[in-house]
């Protein structure tokens, strides 16, 4: 009964449906009841016409009114599982009409790689389905081991714990719990997520299925699969022959040699892919590759035995998230056209039918800003790669003064892709669709308030010094930030340089003595 009376609160926009079907039910009743109750059957031409416009007014009335009702009732349905936004009177409806097999029925969709760009997509594909499986690169390739794992022996977990993170109900919650490590007793120095898995392992007797079950037991969204149980050494081959057997050190030797990566290889190259990775690739209905780096998450996991030929005969749709910005040592000066060059002369052709690339609209004080770290954004030359389609979408966010994808746009542009593959074959009345395209249409309009009320907050949060001034130019005013942010750059490129000079004129200080005492 509770449940019943919340349909007429005002969040829950339904009473103006209501409020227009009775309009039309006494409209069309009045329309009936006039010839009815009539007794003169010798209507006059303007009689005829309001009892005729009054029936036809009314039966639309309750059709439009029908139709919005039933379609304001799957936008509350999906409204009600939303989490982030909590505050917002719209989405705050709770109704026995709530079905969380819903999301159960969403699309099946395996994410291939490692590092952040994974957990991104991750973090933004568990608002639309739980049919959800990350298969993550377990491999620490040379790295320094810390001492929670010398100590209880574990393998390098960093890409499942931060999944598992990532498609956590409660991300905040698990990432402190999964990355706490004991500062007192005989625990001292151990890793919660090290002492955890380690005990799973020994209980299941198999590292694989350790983690499987914890997807269940840590009641995460989806699951998270390691690519392979072998020891995955990735080593990279160099132009000019020299290899690099280290990613720490990858970078490094680049830079160091002039030359760039011509390939990489996994050592041994017959690594068996994890129970459960095959079977997860065969039943997807969309397997996503990246973003990631790209020669030390991408592209080792396709190298494991089977992966890239599982993918190649799979009839799901293959996407390809691009980076947006280049990576030091790695991909310096690399094109979207390079990165795929580089996936397909490693696996093969068919292993991507669809990149999704950011627009590139990024403010030039941010570019600058990572141009003075040796990075720059991924040209975008999609003109030089054939067979594959090519979709343009706004990805980019600003965290913390770095570039990021946003979870959000990433995932709302894979599922738009889903969703015009569903239409493409008429399954618009497909339960999946219908949820999928309710779900990306109401995250549109929620992006579009968040927008305005980060624009609101922005205007509001200014002090009065910094708002216009007399005398003060438009353009100052406007660019206040950007003309400030720049000046910051080019103060710390200006400290950056003097430091270099400064350290050339001590080493030849130096040489000088040297040869001075020689």
């Amino acid at each position: 009964m509770k449940g019943f009376f919340k349909w007429f609160q005002s969040s829950s926009k339904m009473k103006r449906w209501m409020f227009l079907i009775v309009v039309g039910i006494i409209l069309a009743c009045y329309g009936i009841a006039k010839i009815l109750v009539s007794n003169d059957m010798s209507f006059t031409f303007d009689g005829l016409g309001k009892i005729i416009i009054a029936f036809v007014i009314g039966f639309l009335a309750i059709v439009i009114g029908l139709v919005g009702l039933n379609k304001r009732t799957l936008e509350v349905l999906v409204e009600s599982t939303d989490e982030r936004m909590e505050d917002k009177k719209n989405v705050n409806v709770k109704s026995l009409i709530f079905n969380k097999t819903v999301y159960d029925q969403g699309p099946n969709i395996v994410v291939i790689g490692g590092g952040t760009g994974l957990n991104t997509v991750l973090s933004g594909l568990k608002k639309y389905t739980n049919n959800l499986t990350a298969i993550v690169s377990v491999s620490d390739y040379g790295e320094q081991i810390s001492n929670s794992r010398k100590e209880l022996g574990t393998m390098p977990l960093g890409d499942i714990k931060d999944s598992i993170i990532a498609l956590a109900n409660q991300e905040d919650t698990m990432k402190k719990l999964l990355n706490y490590n004991f500062e007192t007793g005989k625990l001292r120095g151990l890793s919660f997520a090290d002492i955890y898995f380690s005990a799973m392992d020994q209980v299941s007797h198999d590292f694989s299925r350790a983690i499987m079950e914890s997807n269940d037991i840590l009641n995460i969204v989806g699951k998270v699969i390691p690519v392979t149980l072998d020891r995955m050494n990735i080593e990279a081959e160099l132009d000019n022959g020299y290899v690099v057997k280290e990613k720490s050190k990858l970078p490094e030797v680049v830079y160091d040699k002039v030359t760039k990566i011509n390939r990489i290889y996994l050592n041994p190259s017959n690594c068996r892919p994890a129970p459960g990775v095959i079977e997860a690739i065969k039943k997807a209905d969309c397997i996503i590759i990246g973003p990631g780096s790209l020669y030390t998450n991408v592209i080792p996991n396709l190298l494991i035995y089977g992966v890239a030929k599982a993918i190649k005969e799979s009839a799901s749709i293959k996407i390809y998230i691009s980076n947006i910005m280049t990576e030091p040592g790695q991909t310096d000066n690399y094109t979207i056209a390079d990165h795929i060059n580089a996936i397909e002369e490693h696996c093969g052709k068919g292993v991507i039918d669809y990149c999704i690339y950011d627009t590139g609209e990024i403010v030039p004080e941010m570019i600058k800003k990572y141009n003075t770290e040796g990075q720059d954004l991924v040209e975008q030359n999609i003109d030089k790669v054939k067979g594959i389609t090519f979709l343009q979408r706004e990805l980019a966010k600003v965290t913390d003064g770095y570039i990021r994808h946003d979870p959000a746009l990433v995932a709302s542009s894979i599922i738009e892709l889903i969703c015009d593959d569903l239409k493409y074959q008429d399954k618009q009345n497909d339960p999946q669709y219908m949820m999928l395209n309710n779900k990306l249409r109401e995250d549109k309009r929620i992006q579009k308030v968040q927008k305005q009320m980060k624009k609101k907050e922005k205007r509001n949060s200014k002090k009065p010094e910094e708002k216009l001034k007399k005398g003060k130019s438009k353009f100052s005013s406007k660019y206040s930030d950007r003309i400030a942010s720049i000046k910051e750059a080019d103060q710390k490129a200006i400290k950056k340089k003097k430091s270099l000079e400064k350290q050339r004129e001590e080493m030849k200080k130096q040489l000088e003595k040297s040869k001075f005492g020689k």
